[in-house]
């Protein structure tokens, strides 16, 4: 039998900029930091270039570029647009990979760091009016051609995928697996959507959630611990920006093509995976007053925020102290 890998008092941390946000890497064995980060940067660059929708060289760009005829894919490609299809069906539709025309229309047509900031709609002269979002083709999900034997894959003419609903939490597993061949446990964090892979440290892996993963301790959450799987965080307080004059964020509704209007402005949610968790985040929004319900039927433990900042909890997610917010628990 092998002996089990050593492990550190302390976790070591590294951080750096990928896929457009923030990556961490934690990992419990000594002197495995820095193998694991080649590991997950090769994991990463590989993603990036298969599903970025802003690479103009990315397979997905091509993809998009041949909509209405069918392209031969790599095996990477395939998978990643298998579990975009995988969380549309899983939610009926809520979560859905062809509404990049809509996140265009929108404005979303760079990376968000390039995006106007986004205007104070309370401030005397801004629009009055809710932003409108006219989307011409919205074929849906179930349009979207795709056989794993052969790797073709066809859109149909007009639609435009975008997989940032569910590819950077399948990366963030991907990478937590990669990284936990160096040995011992391991976490991945790629702009708070955080995967982990192998033993944890003792007492569990530490996470902060909030609104905003770059947020210090002093910024409004709560810090729980983590044995394994993954958790992710979706909000529409922070990925915003300004489009036509009106306040804009990433999560479209897939029935209107505009922005979300949701109770909700923060959902977190544990599940065995990053993907499942990231899955169940961005149909809540959806799902709106039904989604403490819907996660408690799924067995999913999370925390929903609401834009009064108002606090609800589901199943296991542990409660925290009351500290000028109203908090509720799921029934």
């Amino acid at each position: 039998m092998a002996a089990s890998p050593p492990i550190a008092a302390e976790p070591t941390f590294a951080t750096w900029e990928a896929l457009g946000s923030t990556a961490v890497l934690g990992v419990t064995a000594p002197g495995a930091l820095s193998q694991a980060r080649r590991q997950v940067e090769s994991e990463l660059d590989a993603i990036d270039r298969a599903c970025s929708r802003f690479r103009s060289d990315s397979e997905l760009s091509r993809l998009n570029a041949r909509a209405g005829r069918p392209m031969q894919a790599s095996t990477l490609l395939i998978e990643a647009l298998e579990v975009a299809l995988r969380a549309a069906e899983l939610t009926g539709g809520d979560v859905d990979p062809t509404v990049g025309r809509a996140l265009e229309l929108a404005g979303y047509d760079r990376d968000w760091q390039l995006l106007a900031p986004p205007v104070d709609e309370r401030q005397p002269g801004a629009p009055t009016e809710p932003p409108t979002v006219t989307v011409r083709v919205r074929a849906g999900w179930r349009e979207v051609s795709l056989d794993r034997a052969t790797r073709w894959i066809r859109i149909p003419a007009g639609v435009r995928l975008d997989l940032g609903a569910t590819a950077k939490a399948w990366a963030a597993d991907r990478a937590a697996e990669a990284a936990a061949t160096s040995g011992g446990g391991v976490l991945v964090s790629l702009g708070g959507d955080i995967a982990t892979s192998g033993a944890p440290p003792a007492g569990g892996w530490r996470i902060r959630v909030t609104d905003d993963h770059r947020s210090d301790a002093a910024a409004p959450g709560q810090t729980v611990s983590i044995l394994s799987g993954g958790l992710a965080t979706s909000s529409t307080a922070v990925r915003r920006w300004s489009h036509k004059g009106h306040a804009m964020h990433h999560i479209i509704d897939p029935a209107t093509g505009a922005p979300a209007e949701s109770r909700w402005r923060t959902v977190s949610v544990a599940a065995a995976s990053c993907t499942d968790a990231n899955i169940a985040t961005t149909a809540a929004f959806m799902r709106g007053e039904c989604a403490p319900a819907w996660l408690e039927e799924l067995g999913l433990p999370a925390r929903l925020v609401d834009r009064d900042e108002r606090i609800t909890t589901v199943g296991d997610w542990p409660e925290e102290p009351l500290t000028g917010h109203n908090q509720a628990r799921a029934a």
